[in-house]
């Protein structure tokens, strides 16, 4: 009999089972996904699951449908397969844009309490990245935990230099250097891992997320080839999500390494990771100020006295503009699906009286 509680299952979980009358059902967690066919854990093992049709008729977008780290309400028919009948309302998602479909929004997991936001120290090092991270983690309610990896590749003094950039750019955010070769750094963050709480791993290929991974959970539970000498990257890449109980029991979502962040609408963690450009902003002259070259704006005035960071300043102007586009985006696309639902509507009373 599988205890559910070492997969986060806890008293907030089993209040919304009860609230949303779901007593009739078996709890799972979905723990991989695969073209939406899931494999969920219950109290008697896994078991592969799919939706019901009336989920799947009912679903307005890809968040209507179960991701990794979801609790689901299902039947088991046999020693394998399953039938999900409703998600369990979720505490926390962490999506993006989906790539190559601007305008539709891509889970990435859900019920998540933090975020490990995985960056090597060598030549892909990049801040911007970082803050864009927490700019999705923060719109999510995530708490955010960067990780550098890979510091035997560098000294000490370039190690202590990294992490005082990111404290003199990145407010409060707990930073923590490991190495994958000489364990530098392991015990400090295994000893943050807590019991029954979710992690997810962020990051690019080849930053060390899948040796991490192993690291943490006292288990080879993806084999990872050599580094390459020309790239400083592992040949390993994760091609889909996994959630994996780790050694110290908390829980540990795997993702695959991501070439594109896109930042969906996120007004919350924009204004939470550039706390002191937004902060500023609110003395600007114009309250629409774009912050760009308009008379009376605090923010360049700030910019130009050295107060604010510039590669930061750029970064949030990026941002920004990109969730305005994908909030007018998603606005036109649910404008058009409400208009084409309309003319439906009305082409099957025509039909009827005809």
């Amino acid at each position: 009999m599988i205890n559910l509680e070492d997969f986060g299952y806890n008293e907030r979980i089993e209040k919304l089972r009860i609230e949303n009358q779901l007593n009739g059902f078996e709890i799972g967690r979905v723990i991989s996904e695969h073209k939406e066919r899931y494999i969920v854990i219950t109290e008697k093992g896994e078991f592969e699951a799919e939706i019901t049709g009336n989920m799947r008729y009912s679903a307005n977008s890809r968040e209507d449908f179960p991701a990794v780290g979801d609790w689901v309400a299902l039947t088991t028919y046999d020693s394998e397969s399953a039938i999900i009948h409703k998600i369990i309302p979720r505490h926390s998602i962490i999506s993006r844009q989906a790539v190559g479909q601007f305008g539709e929004i891509q889970i990435i997991a859900t019920n998540i309490d933090y975020a490990l936001l995985v960056q090597a120290v060598d030549r892909d090092f990049n801040i911007n990245r970082i803050e864009r991270y927490l700019t999705i983690c923060y719109s999510s309610r995530v708490k955010p935990l960067i990780v550098l990896t890979k510091t035997d590749l560098i000294d000490g003094q370039a190690e202590a230099e990294i992490i005082e950039r990111i404290k003199k750019r990145l407010n409060n955010v707990p930073v923590y250097a490991i190495s994958n070769e000489t364990m530098h750094g392991y015990e400090t963050l295994k000893s943050i891992i807590e019991k029954g709480k979710t992690y997810c791993m962020l990051g690019s290929s080849g930053v060390g997320k899948s040796t991490l991974l192993n690291k943490l959970s006292g288990r080879i539970i993806m084999k990872t080839d050599a580094i390459s000498q020309s790239t400083h990257k592992g040949k390993h890449i994760t091609s889909h999500r996994e959630l994996i109980v780790i050694e110290k029991g908390g829980i540990l979502i795997d993702n695959p390494g991501m070439k594109e962040v896109g930042i969906v609408d996120t007004a919350q963690g924009l204004e939470a990771t550039f706390d002191k450009i937004i902060s500023i902003s609110q003395n600007c002259k114009f309250k629409d100020c774009t912050h760009v070259s308009e008379t009376g704006c605090m923010v360049l005035e700030a910019l130009e006295k050295g107060e604010i960071d510039e590669n930061s300043y750029h970064n949030f102007l990026k941002i920004a503009k990109e969730k305005s586009h994908f909030t007018s985006t998603v606005f036109e696309r649910r404008k058009k699906d409400k208009n084409f639902g309309k003319m439906l509507k009305n082409y099957k009373k025509d039909m009827k009286k005809n």
